[in-house]
């Protein structure tokens, strides 16, 4: 089912993979390790990060929040985005509306 969204699910989907994408280690939640994930080429990393932006989208409609290696994805209802925290410096969101 995913989340409740206004904007368009491929907008979406677009700027939640580019987020993702700034979690160093995101390759965990793959349980991949980091030589698996340094062998990926860009195009197969960018692969993985879409995979795993859909995946979020969708459980984060049933949980409120999923460890990402060392970064928390929250679907934050009240204000219709989904933040990504990275480690105790790093913050960005996904609009949903």
């Amino acid at each position: 089912m995913g989340v409740k969204h206004g904007r368009d699910y491929g907008e979406i989907l677009q700027d939640l993979t580019k987020a993702v994408s700034l979690i160093s280690d995101s390759y965990l939640f793959f349980e991949m390790d980091s030589e698996d994930w340094e062998r990926l080429g860009p195009e197969d990393r960018l692969e993985v990060h879409e995979a795993l932006a859909e995946d979020l989208f969708y459980a984060l409609g049933t949980q409120p929040s999923i460890d990402v290696g060392s970064a928390v994805v929250i679907h934050d209802s009240t204000l219709h985005r989904i933040n990504v925290l990275i480690g105790d410096q790093q913050m960005t969101f996904v609009a949903l509306i």
